[in-house]
């Protein structure tokens, strides 16, 4: 790999300051999804390494907990300005591993150190209360105390911005944690964990632990020494870790499944209504959990609005991450492809018309075209399932009414987008859309800044913002009498 910074590449896991292999010397070999060939391997932990990453994180608590809320802003932007500076490289490690284009790699290592400053900033902002009391000779105070070991379990489809939205805000109240990074994605994890040591973080307070998900996640999970347990990933396995969870009784904070609906009303600006559904849709191939899933359109602007669409995806170009002008990748895996592939002909089978695409690219492997689905029945798979793929099905509506019932008409509830000039249809849809998050006449709706999270089956709790903080702290009620 082409890296200036030749140290950030790490085979081992970190654990208590060292970098260590398995103890029974099993490896996961890393594919690069757009070559299909292996270019690295990690260690495969499970139960008695990640009890023993656990443990060390325990032992380092109390120190890390006891430092002021300076000292640990000072060192999370030590580790925010090393990401800046190796940010060439981390999108590179990126790109190797996970296929996206390369500027949106790069984009992706800001958009996480973003997180890292914002938190850093925050650690010295953890407020409690005093509270007036009834009696004259008490006192009430409300602390915010940091809730303990956290573990962090992170997808492959943001294998660098999930990390730190889940990590800098618990290491900014004073929690060590343990990180379980996805086996597709790896390398982009310990970088940061390269990083981090040499910004000068104590040992234990990070550890990063490659290896069986299942038993990981199980230790975990059921380990009571951890007291908090964050997961970015299907609704499916956070049910799984739900329920482990719920053996100890610990904090959880889930990012799970999204199926975002798309709505374009007759009085949207379509061009802009283009580029964000080209934004939302096709960003990393489509395997995002905020991406538009259903593209609602009304019958008034249908025909143009496809038109427009199909015209803007006609022009990007698929390839090879590192290619210049590359504006989709590969998917991440096989599994990936055919779930593409099976939804678009459930769909078709059931009346769709294939408007652009629909078939895979002709550079083979996990390519497959963008492609657009026009008339798409309410009953396909597609319909009602997160597809994660470079796939837009567009439905036509007629009434406000009625695309809000459809939008809301899932068990999932992460993102929404719609676009409007209508002030009061604006406040009115914003507000009856059943999403955590709500996007008007803009594709891109993330940032440090924001509370991300969802409602219903899409997740617990939130991140980023100064709500993300809240999730690693305890609140302590102290009451003094005989003042």
């Amino acid at each position: 790999m082409d890296i200036s910074n030749k140290s950030l590449i790490k085979d081992k896991c970190y654990i208590n300051g060292e970098w260590i292999n398995s103890y029974n010397k099993d490896i996961i070999e890393v594919n690069n999804p757009s070559t299909l060939k292996i270019i690295g391997k990690v260690p495969k932990c499970g139960k008695e390494e990640t009890k023993f990453a656990i443990s060390k994180a325990n032992e380092a608590w109390s120190g890390w907990k006891g430092k002021t809320a300076l000292e640990r802003s000072v060192l999370l932007k030590k580790w925010f300005y090393l990401i800046e500076k190796n940010k060439e490289d981390l999108a590179k490690i990126m790109t190797f591993e996970q296929g996206k284009p390369i500027a949106e790699s790069r984009a992706e290592i800001s958009y996480g150190a973003s997180f890292v400053e914002w938190f850093a900033e925050e650690a010295k902002r953890i407020y409690g209360d005093t509270i007036p009391d009834r009696f004259s000779d008490r006192r009430i105070i409300v602390l915010k105390q940091p809730i303990g070991i956290v573990a962090a379990i992170t997808p492959w489809n943001f294998p660098s911005s999930m990390i730190t939205r889940k990590c800098a805000p618990a290491l900014a109240v004073g929690c060590p944690v343990v990180i379980k990074p996805a086996s597709q994605t790896p390398f982009s994890a310990l970088a940061l964990g390269v990083l981090a040591e040499e910004a000068g973080f104590p040992k234990g307070v990070i550890n990063i632990i490659t290896g069986d998900a299942k038993e990981i996640g199980s230790e975990m999970s059921y380990n009571p020494i951890v007291r908090k347990l964050s997961f970015t990933g299907s609704t499916e396995v956070g049910k799984v870790l739900l329920s482990q969870c719920s053996s100890t009784v610990k904090k959880v904070s889930m990012e799970l499944g999204g199926h975002a609906p798309f709505i374009v009303f007759d009085d949207a600006n379509i061009d802009e209504a283009v580029t964000g559904a080209i934004q939302s849709k096709f960003r990393n191939t489509g395997q995002t959990c905020v991406c538009a899933n259903r593209l609602f359109v009304h019958e008034k602007v249908y025909d143009e609005f496809l038109k427009k669409f199909v015209k803007a995806v006609s022009e990007m170009e698929v390839g090879d991450g590192f290619t210049e002008g590359i504006v989709s990748g590969p998917l991440i895996d096989e599994y990936s492809l055919e779930k593409v592939k099976e939804h678009v002909q459930d769909a078709v089978n059931k009346g769709a018309k294939i408007a652009i695409g629909g078939e895979i690219h002709k550079l083979g492997g996990n390519f497959y075209l963008p492609t657009i689905l026009s008339d798409v029945s309410i009953k396909s798979k597609i319909t009602n399932e997160e597809t994660f793929g470079p796939v837009a099905p567009v439905y036509k509506f007629s009434k406000d009414e009625e695309v809000i019932k459809m939008a809301n008409d899932t068990p999932y509830g992460l993102a929404s987008y719609f676009y409007s000039r209508d002030i009061g249809r604006i406040w009115k849809v914003a507000e009856e859309l059943e999403y955590g998050i709500v996007s008007v006449n803009t594709g891109l709706p993330s940032k440090a800044e924001i509370p991300f999270g969802g409602v219903k089956e899409s997740g617990l709790g939130r991140e980023g913002s100064k709500y993300g903080i809240d999730d690693f702290l305890e609140i302590k009620y102290i009451q003094m009498a005989g003042i």
